[in-house]
């Protein structure tokens, strides 16, 4: 048989508990740190990849830089300003000449009351539009208001914009009103 005695002068401390929390503590921090260190290593493989794209883009922007100087310099030469102002010249006649006279004279006849009449008229292309400049001759004062609101009802017309009216001094003219305006056209 044996007995067991305890010859120490302090009871034997277990420090099973320390050391299994310490173990507990110290996984969790190790844990811990593989995660940080794995988002760490994500985020500078990321950043790598990040400034690798902006060198290949400014590498790209600097070509590109580099090109358009090269056209600049090419399209301002003397030689190649006179063919462009010779195609813008040209191209602004096929436009002239694709203007719809006679389709905007027959608006205009529908829209023109009695004793109103079109002394000019100046059409301008512009980008998406036909901004026409006309100039009205009216007898009266009735049929200018006439002729504005039928101008006005139109579809054809738009942003109508009355720049002037005049009254000739001359008596021999049958015009009483003299009506500067531009407005937009619509062919459709």
């Amino acid at each position: 048989m044996k007995i067991r005695l305890n010859l120490a002068t302090t009871p034997l401390e277990s420090h099973r508990r320390f050391a299994m929390g310490a173990a507990v503590v110290g996984t969790l921090a190790l844990a811990a740190l593989l995660l940080l260190s794995w988002r760490t290593y994500r985020v500078w493989n990321a950043d790598r990849d990040f400034r690798a794209k902006m060198t290949q883009q400014q590498r790209e922007m600097a070509d590109l830089g580099r090109r358009r100087r090269e056209l600049e310099a090419y399209f301002n030469r003397p030689d190649v300003l006179k063919v462009r102002d010779r195609a813008a010249f040209l191209n602004s006649l096929i436009e002239q000449r694709s203007f719809p006279w006679t389709q905007i004279f027959m608006d205009l006849e529908r829209s023109l009351p009695e004793g109103v009449r079109v002394v000019s008229i100046s059409p301008k292309m512009s980008t998406g539009h036909v901004e026409v400049k006309l100039i009205i001759g009216a007898a009266t004062d009735e049929g200018k208001l006439k002729f504005l609101r039928s101008l006005e009802t139109s579809k054809e017309f738009s942003r109508i914009q009355l720049l002037a009216e005049t009254r000739p001094n001359k008596p021999e003219e049958t015009d009483r009103v003299l009506l500067e305006l531009t407005a937009w056209y619509s062919t459709t």
